[in-house]
């Protein structure tokens, strides 16, 4: 079983990320189990406009990013929080894969269908639990399935300041959350693998 992290931080590497150092707790329980990992931090990407999965211009590397979304049982989009909103990183991603909703594989199934998906969060304010419907409402119509608890987040409290995760000593909730998170996306990827979700009536 594989796992894939798209890490939508607004941040180039090699600079830290409080999103990728959030998502590895998921990660790594999810590596406890046996799954293999790998994260993607997409701004280090050229990922143009659009809502196909071909590439938009030469240099587009969504077609082979893509190839590595679909190689993936288990999908997680971790994304901070701007204006309370998901990052424009995260929503250029999901627009490139509204175009799964019409790809099939050769039998008519959804290539979306019978993979999990989870949702990782940080901020300097309120709005994970709005970030988490929108990216998990999105990836639902996509083709995921979710399991409950399939998310986990930290959020500064109010007032303006830094995502502060990496840094702050109020990390109980949320690791145990997220080692909820990975428990779960993981049974369910286990029983999809056991009982894959048929194609949809024509």
């Amino acid at each position: 079983m594989h796992a894939l992290c798209l890490n939508c931080t607004l941040k180039r590497s090699p600079e830290p990320s409080n999103t990728g150092d959030l998502a590895q707790v998921v990660l790594g329980a999810l590596a406890e189990r046996g799954v293999t990992t790998e994260t993607i931090r997409v701004v280090d990407h050229q990922v143009d406009p659009g809502v196909v999965s071909e590439a938009v211009s030469d240099g587009d590397e969504w077609p082979a990013l893509r190839e590595r979304v679909l190689a993936a049982d288990i999908l997680i989009i971790a994304t901070p929080t701007w204006l309370g909103q998901p990052s424009s990183v995260s929503k250029r991603v999901l627009e490139r894969m509204d175009a799964f909703l019409s790809e099939t594989d050769d039998d008519g199934v959804p290539v979306a269908y019978n993979r999990v998906a989870g949702v990782v969060v940080t901020g300097n304010e309120d709005g994970a639990h709005h970030c988490i419907g929108e990216v998990g409402g999105a990836l639902n119509d996509i083709g995921y399935t979710q399991p409950p608890q399939n998310w986990t987040y930290w959020n500064k409290g109010p007032g303006p300041g830094e995502e502060e995760w990496s840094t702050t000593d109020e990390k109980d909730w949320t690791i145990s959350t997220g080692k909820a998170c990975a428990s779960n996306l993981f049974a369910v990827a286990t029983a999809l693998a056991a009982s894959p979700i048929p194609a949809p009536p024509s």
